[in-house]
């Protein structure tokens, strides 16, 4: 299964770290990534790819306390319905 992470925010050190130390200690693994920084905004997002017996529910958990530890917005969403939310 794939799913999109969004992460924006101030930049600042340990970002890309901690996100995917959460993303590798769940068994997720990041497929692509793409990253820019816009003046001090931090912005990135990643492809992901998970086995069906991973937890979304307790992975969302862990980057909402990351969220909320680092000032961010991260949010993840099967990449189904991120691709029909996005559909022009």
């Amino acid at each position: 299964m794939k799913a999109i992470v969004t992460v924006v925010g101030h930049d600042q050190k340990g970002i890309i770290a901690k996100t995917s130390m959460i993303l590798f200690e769940n068994g997720v693994n990041i497929l692509d990534i793409s990253q820019t920084i816009m003046q001090d905004m931090f912005t990135m997002i990643m492809l992901v790819e998970y086995e069906s017996t991973v937890s979304i529910k307790k992975l969302d958990e862990e980057l909402t306390k990351l969220e909320k530890e680092m000032g961010l917005s991260i949010h993840i969403q099967r990449e189904e319905l991120f691709t029909s939310m996005h559909r022009i």
